[in-house]
């Protein structure tokens, strides 16, 4: 009796410490909060955040991560990832440029952006954007501006709520 009590309180142990370890290196459920990436994401959609790769590859233009917040960064916030290290980026007649070339913003909600000067993402940064811009505190912000690789939590790659929305995440 005593042995079978072992063993299974030996199972649920190392069950913990796996769960443990997955949530806490590998995924994440995050829950989106407000409105800056409609219509690619709703207030209150369920995430799974991917955290390993960020470790392995490089971040992508178009990537959708979540950062620490800057200013503070007991708070996160989910962007795009729009220009990495290296990247001239420029916003101009509400069309954005990478390296003098147009994008094609397909995910974007607003038609009218204020202009940004050229500027280049320094090493170890990120340029991030929220898809809804009128209503999106991103890199353009004084207060956020280049986002460095040290703060970034992950990508988010799955939607699992609202159900009928579930899946990878574009």
């Amino acid at each position: 009796m005593k042995r079978k009590f072992f063993e299974v309180a030996k199972s649920i142990a190392i069950s913990l410490i796996i769960a443990v370890f997955m949530i806490n290196y590998i995924f994440q459920i995050v829950i989106v909060s407000g409105e800056s990436m409609v219509p690619t994401l709703q207030n209150n959609d369920k995430l799974i955040l991917e955290k390993v790769s960020k470790l392995i590859t490089s971040v992508k233009r178009n990537d959708i991560v979540v950062i620490k917040y800057p200013a503070d960064i007991s708070q996160r916030l989910i962007k795009r990832v729009i220009a990495v290290a290296g990247d001239k980026v420029e916003i101009s007649n509400n069309v954005l440029y990478i390296n003098g070339t147009v994008i094609n913003e397909f995910y974007k909600n607003e038609n009218f952006m204020k202009d940004y000067d050229e500027t280049v993402v320094p090493q170890d940064s990120i340029f991030v954007l929220g898809d809804n811009r009128n209503f999106s505190k991103d890199s353009r912000s004084s207060d956020i501006g280049f986002v460095k690789l040290n703060l970034l939590e992950g990508k988010a790659i799955i939607r699992l709520y609202p159900f009928n929305k579930m899946g990878r995440i574009r």
